[in-house]
């Protein structure tokens, strides 16, 4: 039991109108934000906005800041919530009224979060979601954290009632800020590089124009006109540029990693898995098994080197901003293990594994074409005569990707699960999910792999869709009859 009746109608803290305010205000500059930029720069150059006088503009402010907090009180006394039976109940609106009620089979995950200035006056926000929609469907912008607690036991009461007293807490996983730093560290940053490259590339033409009008050809004209000579030179040079812009990507990757994991814990919670993170944006949510929809285990050799691997959910309809938490990292091999049987139990990681056909590396060729054309026409721009260069590095490079990703495709099926590996020469990523939550089946196959009696089959779950690429005609066709027979037969609770 806990101390917290939510029979009747329960408010927020009163501490939620500074935060409704706060989120308000928010809002608005940013939807106000080319219109303040250009008044700015008007008063900067002119000491006035249009006309209208400092005095003018601070009342106006002034008044949108008045009207704002009046806003944030009224939203703050019309929202009600609380709980009758098996329904949760929620009233909100000034003007226009809403009220809003959800049954609790029917919700599928509650998440506490806590950014900056929540943590600042010790309250936190409750979102309430549901598989019915890809969106929040209840905020609470503002309660006391043991409020929140309690609120989310009584959501899950119901689906907790059988097993209450027999529920045990336990740290399962922490990630230490060892495995933080090393995990940003050895992140794939293959594809900032060519992300900085490109820029380089795209800017190297304007900066070209932009020594010649200033006139600064006796300081920099030898680095950027391109000819036999300086080639060594503008080789330096923009090694020199990519080479700062790539510290500059490593460094934001590792301070990103360790700000959104940072205290990472995982509580297995007998029915579910629960998992804290964050520092100013403090982020709990919940992981119920049979909720799940799919399974990502991702690496890379840098990761494997250290024994670090991310493992990643997918639930139904959760919105995007928080899909992006599901998912725990730094995890070593013992812990994917024991976290797949907890949440996949009898999940068979040793079932003969089968290879797409050898179509597969035709496909692969011309995918990488695009990208060998872009390369080449990048360093055109920057070395002219010497864009050939490139390709010393860019074919070897391309070769190493195809044969790695025709390597590390395959693809797993027994009675209950199927299980989907991919990667490329760096990293590495295998898909799980339960057959008996698979919504739909389909076969995939464009001309010319009717041609070779080639297709692909696309399963379609209720988070995602995952393939099965490339296949022999027959064995795509046996492979989704026995997809859908297991679906049919089981008739289990996807939910």
């Amino acid at each position: 039991m806990n101390d917290f009746d939510f029979n009747g109608p329960s408010r927020q803290s009163a501490k939620g109108i500074l935060v409704i305010f706060a989120f308000n205000a928010y809002k608005f500059i940013k939807k106000s934000a080319t219109l303040l930029l250009v008044f700015a720069f008007s008063f900067f150059r002119k000491g006035t906005v249009f006309g209208f006088s400092t005095s003018y503009l601070i009342i106006t402010l002034a008044g949108i800041g008045l009207f704002l907090l009046i806003k944030a009180f009224l939203s703050y006394l019309n929202f009600t919530f609380h709980i009758l039976g098996n329904d949760f109940h929620l009233s909100t609106g000034i003007l226009k009224k809403e009220n809003i009620t959800i049954p609790k089979s029917k919700i599928q995950n509650v998440y506490i979060k806590q950014n900056a200035l929540q943590q600042i006056i010790n309250v936190v926000q409750v979102n309430v979601e549901t598989a019915g929609d890809n969106s929040t469907e209840i905020e609470i912008s503002a309660i006391s954290r043991e409020k929140a607690l309690a609120l989310k036991q009584e959501l899950f009461s119901a689906r907790q009632s059988n097993t209450e007293d027999n529920q045990t807490m336990e740290v399962f996983y922490k990630a230490s800020l060892k495995k933080l730093l090393l995990e940003g560290a050895s992140q794939n940053h293959i594809k900032s590089f060519f992300i900085i490259l490109a820029f380089i590339g795209g800017l190297y033409t304007n900066l070209k124009d932009l020594v010649e009008r200033l006139r600064w050809q006796s300081y920099f004209g030898d680095w950027l006109h391109m000819n036999d000579h300086t080639f060594f030179k503008a080789i330096l040079f923009n090694s020199a540029i990519i080479g700062a812009l790539i510290v500059v990507t490593f460094l934001l990757s590792l301070i990103k990693t360790v700000l959104l994991n940072f205290n990472l814990q995982v509580v297995d919670n007998n029915k579910t898995i629960e998992i804290t993170k964050g520092l100013f944006n403090k982020v709990s949510l919940s992981l119920t098994p049979s909720r799940i929809q799919n399974i990502e285990i991702r690496t890379n050799r840098i990761k494997r080197y250290f024994g670090l691997y991310t493992m990643a959910f997918k639930q139904a309809m959760v919105a995007k901003k928080q899909q992006k938490h599901f998912y725990i990292i730094g995890l070593g091999k013992d812990e994917i293990e024991y976290l797949s049987q907890r949440l996949f139990t009898g999940f068979n990681n040793d079932l003969e594994r089968h290879r797409p056909e050898n179509y597969y590396k035709r496909v692969l060729l011309l995918k990488s074409i695009p990208l060998f054309v872009i390369s080449n026409g990048i360093a055109y721009e920057m070395f002219e005569n010497w864009f050939w260069t490139i390709n010393l590095i860019a074919i070897p490079y391309l070769l190493f990707v195809l044969h790695w990703q025709l390597k590390k495709a395959f693809y797993t099926i027994d009675d209950k699960y199927l299980s989907i590996g991919s990667g490329g020469f760096i990293g590495t990523k295998r898909e799980m999910l339960e057959i008996h939550k698979i919504q739909s089946v389909s076969i995939k196959q464009s001309f010319f792999q009717k041609r070779k009696n080639i297709a692909s089959i696309k399963i379609c779950t209720a988070s995602k869709i995952v393939t099965i690429p490339y296949v022999k005609q027959q064995n795509a066709r046996a492979i989704m009859d026995y997809l859908l027979y297991q679906v049919e037969s089981r008739r289990l609770d996807w939910m």
